[in-house]
């Protein structure tokens, strides 16, 4: 163990509380922290990296080539959930061992979700931008309770969201290729197919994870089958939904809103960003100080952990 070295490749690490750098101190293992304060290119991984054997990760991309330039590299120990930025067949092949920190994402992805939700049929953003004109339009809204949220993805956090959603009185309908159904009769959540679900769903609400096996792509014909009117909220990944699909369905008026986190292209400065019936945050679904120290403590003793094994 004396010859293991770890690189904290997160852009950001340690900001929201001392802990998970104190747990790395404790642990006796040398390591290095990204000090650029952004995500790293393939090349700076390799520079940085090159006398790892372990690597707390954000979204840099740890492609072939990559991995194949860290021969020390043992175990990449996620912040998060996403592995998009993995290339999962690498690293299976030359051993590589990949943790990630599932448990502590879904509360904050869940609350924002919510949040969304009530932003797009109360128009608090739209509202908020016309008080800042300083003009005093009033548009009405409608209410939350009484409607349909149809959850295309019954994970920790699609769960998590439908328990949510069923405190505040929607009624929920979720899909899902490997339905928990004694969860989903617990809860009260009826379980359909994707299309059955479009069309019933006052608000569709993305939760899936990119999937080569089963990919999954919201476009022009599944917007055609939304109920009309419906808002779509996406806080998964930006590969789930055609944009230039959501820009058509949102001028039609067939979708009324929509809120979104993650984009297909980051940073997004897109054409969403000048629709009013749009919600935009920047793939902040996780970033709030608790769960940020939740979630790089337990990356910090999955790679630990690892390492002494």
């Amino acid at each position: 163990m004396s010859g293991d070295r770890i690189l904290v490749a997160t852009s950001a690490f340690s900001q929201e509380g001392p802990e998970p750098r104190r747990e790395l101190e404790a642990s006796g293992i040398a390591f290095d922290v990204n000090p650029l304060g952004r995500r790293l290119t393939p090349e700076e991984i390799v520079a940085q990296g090159a006398a790892a054997t372990g690597i707390v990760a954000g979204v840099e991309p740890y492609t072939a080539e990559v991995l194949a330039a860290l021969p020390r590299l043992r175990v990449i120990s996620r912040v998060g959930v996403g592995m998009d930025s993995i290339d999962r067949d690498a690293a299976a092949a030359r051993g590589i061992v990949i943790r990630s920190t599932p448990d502590a994402v879904a509360q904050p992805v869940a609350e924002l979700t919510l949040a969304m939700i009530f932003d797009l049929m109360r128009h608090l953003t739209t509202h908020t931008t016309e008080m800042r004109a300083r003009r005093w339009t009033r548009t009405a809204g409608g209410l939350v309770a009484g409607k349909t949220l149809g959850i295309v993805g019954l994970g920790r956090i699609g769960r998590r969201v439908a328990e949510l959603a069923g405190v505040v009185g929607m009624t929920v309908v979720g899909s899902d290729l490997s339905p928990d159904r004694d969860w989903a009769a617990r809860v009260g959540v009826g379980l359909t197919d994707v299309p059955a679900l479009l069309a019933a769903a006052d608000v569709v609400s993305l939760h899936l994870a990119a999937s080569a096996d089963a990919p999954f792509v919201l476009g022009e014909a599944e917007f055609a089958q939304m109920k009309p009117g419906a808002r779509l909220v996406n806080v998964a990944r930006g590969a789930l939904v055609d944009e230039a699909a959501l820009v058509a369905a949102l001028d039609s008026g067939h979708v009324a809103g929509a809120a979104l986190d993650v984009y297909r292209e980051e940073p997004y400065s897109g054409p969403l960003c000048d629709a009013s019936n749009v919600v935009l945050t920047p793939h902040v679904a996780t970033l709030t100080a608790e769960s940020r120290v939740m979630m790089e403590l337990q990356a910090v003793r999955n790679v630990i952990e690892s390492l002494r094994a």
